[in-house]
């Protein structure tokens, strides 16, 4: 069976992310997954293309040393601001109305549909996919495509969702990777793949909000019947509540992001015996005291005004009565701590957190299963399912059997809970009244080091990937348990 590599990058507002995958078949097994801090991306928007290349390219040639390849292409997501959504429609008339109604006729039809809408200022504006709303035949109306696809007809319509965003953003993109020498395999309007990567077919058909809290933008797409009925994105996400405890605190934005992912969260009423506690910043003479309740009210404030924005747009699409699944929340904000019970406090809905599905094997640690990685993972597991073609360059030389075994130790821990350091705390450069006894187990997890057999050669041809199955899923049942009390 054909054996290829799907390379993914997600252009964050505040980290890239970049994942190396092996395809054969249906099997995925995703190789590499790193995060590295961004620059020059705004609200998900390219805003100053030099320097977002210059770290791109950092990250790129880390990836490639580590996997001793060449990253020849990549498949990437659109920007998720600045999107209007509209509507369009096409028609054809069948020269064969005897002959089953194919998927390729359906195809023709959206391209006519996409090719055809007239753009307000095409200068400024473009494309950025479509989504099939419905389909009309002679008999019939309302039909979705899989429902059209085989029926008979001397007539074909179809209706469609069409996202239009700014051409400056993509061709920012196409410069960055340009200066790479990196060509794009596809561009993707993440919301769809993302969907695909953390919502089941129930939910989408039964009614489902997809919420997506970046650093920069927090975007919504509804899922109705199976289809994406609406979108909608908010210009702000966790840069947003980090730039709250920098102001408030006074202190630098590196610190607030720390201190917010370490001690941070909603529902400051809900943090128990915690709530008490005084965070000690050893940065000024005399030292600055910020109690964990006032920071936790800040964000609180912060994160009600995001979900104030959600649930307007939830009633502006009409949908708020057809959401049976309530509202999945997923990306690097959904890993505060109390932000899935404050979003159900306020909408009414049920609300859970959105883990990329196991659809994939990894044996990467948990970076690859939080909710962060949605974006890359999705980009690869939808380069797959589109039959994309191999976007490395390997070595040739093939395994051999006899080959020396070596052990590797792999260890699995939650980054974004550990940004600070128990050392940190004690040394000067923020300190805490909280001990570790009293406040570690409930925000940090115990590191877990499982050691797997690999070949003694470097680059991934020489690595047995083994999937740490128990760690994995140990690491998702943890991260799903209701986090409401200290």
């Amino acid at each position: 069976m054909e054996e290829k590599y799907i390379a993914s990058i997600d252009l964050g507002s505040s980290k890239f992310g970049i994942c190396v995958a092996r395809v054969q078949g249906d099997d995925v097994q995703i190789v590499y997954y790193k995060e590295t801090p961004s620059e020059g991306i705004r609200s998900s928007l390219i805003a100053n293309p030099m320097k977002a290349s210059q770290k791109l390219k950092e990250a790129v040639h880390e990836a490639e040393k580590e996997l001793m390849i060449q990253i020849l292409q990549v498949v990437v997501g659109m920007p998720r601001s600045e999107v209007a959504q509209v509507t369009a429609s096409a028609r054809i008339d069948r020269s064969n109305p005897d002959d089953y109604i194919t998927a390729e006729e359906v195809a023709t039809l959206k391209s006519i549909a996409l090719e055809t809408y007239p753009l307000d200022n095409p200068d400024k504006q473009i494309i950025y996919g479509a989504v099939a709303q419905s389909f009309s035949i002679d008999d019939e109306i309302q039909l979705v495509e899989d429902e059209v696809v085989g029926t008979l007809s001397s007539s074909l319509e179809g209706n469609f969702k069409v996202f239009v965003g700014n051409r400056t953003a993509t061709t920012a993109l196409d410069k960055i990777f340009n200066q790479l020498g990196i060509s794009i395999a596809k561009k993707y309007f993440l919301p769809e793949v993302v969907a695909r990567t953390v919502l089941t077919d129930e939910e989408r058909t039964s009614g489902v909000a997809l919420v997506d809290v970046g650093a920069g933008v927090t975007s919504l797409a509804i899922y109705h019947g199976g289809i994406m009925r609406y979108y909608a994105s908010i210009p702000f996400g966790g840069k947003a509540i980090t730039g709250d405890v920098r102001t408030e605190c006074s202190i630098s934005e590196e610190l607030a992001e720390r201190i917010k992912k370490r001690f941070g969260a909603c529902l400051p009423g809900k943090l128990a015996s915690l709530s008490e506690k005084v965070l000690q910043i050893r940065l000024t003479e005399p030292y600055k005291e910020v109690p964990v309740r006032y920071i936790s009210e800040i964000i609180d404030c912060r994160c009600r005004e995001i979900v104030d924005a959600i649930l307007y747009y939830i009633q502006e699409s009409g949908l708020q009565n057809s959401l049976r699944s309530g509202i999945v929340i997923t990306g690097g904000g959904a890993e505060l701590a109390n932000f899935v019970p404050l979003v159900k406090e306020m909408s009414g809905y049920e609300v859970r957190k959105g883990y990329p599905r196991f659809m994939f094997s990894a044996s990467l640690g948990s970076g690859v299963y939080a909710t962060g990685a949605t974006s890359a993972i999705g980009m690869v597991l939808a380069a797959k399912e589109d039959n994309l073609p191999d976007c490395v360059s390997v070595p040739e030389k093939p395994f051999e059997a006899d080959e020396e075994m070596m052990d590797v130790e792999v260890t699995d821990e939650t980054p974004a809970q550990n940004t600070i350091s128990d050392e940190e705390l004690e040394s000067g450069e923020t300190g805490s009244l909280i001990s570790p006894e009293e406040f570690g187990e409930a925000v940090k997890k115990e590191k877990k080091t499982t050691t797997v057999k690999v070949k003694k050669r470097p680059g991934i041809l020489g690595i047995a990937w083994t999937k740490i199955k128990n760690t994995a899923l140990d690491f998702y049942d943890d991260e799903n348990k209701d986090n409401t009390e200290e």
